[in-house]
């Protein structure tokens, strides 16, 4: 997304989400929505919850922490 962007001025939230909009990965357009929702801080996933999120997880060896692919729900 950086490279699409390339460099302009992110200065609003309509401007991101045109630019996120617009942007393509492997010919297809992401689904792009803003969330305004505050969620509450203290909350958790179950073991379960997060088991079914891990299984659509990938993640780069030595950036374990830091990257993760996330892989659509199959339909």
């Amino acid at each position: 997304m950086e490279k699409h962007w390339n460099g302009s001025l992110l200065d609003t939230v309509e401007t991101v989400l045109n630019y996120a909009k617009i942007m393509t990965w492997n010919g297809h357009h992401p689904v792009v929505k803003l969330v305004e929702k505050t969620y509450q801080k203290g909350m958790s996933l179950t073991q379960k919850e997060m088991a079914e999120l891990e299984e659509r997880f990938e993640r780069l060896p030595y950036l374990e922490k830091w990257f993760v692919c996330i892989s659509p729900i199959p339909q």
